[in-house]
């Protein structure tokens, strides 16, 4: 039997995972930025750096091709 019938095409694992990356920097941005008008803003520029450096994270994984 094959394992992998149940997975969606490359093409649209890739799609959505290029998506993701840019939606993780873009709210990331918009908390450093402190579009959500947090009182904190210290907390509003750590929940947007951790946005952030996750997105190049999983932007880095998508380009060495481990996800």
């Amino acid at each position: 039997m094959d394992n992998y019938s149940n997975q969606p095409p490359k093409g649209m694992r890739l799609a959505f995972g290029i998506f993701m990356v840019l939606i993780y920097l873009a709210v990331g941005i918009l908390f450093i930025v402190n579009v959500f008008d947090i009182a904190n803003h210290t907390i509003s520029i750590v929940i947007g750096a951790l946005l952030c450096a996750y997105g190049v994270f999983r932007g880095y994984r998508m380009y060495k091709g481990m996800n």
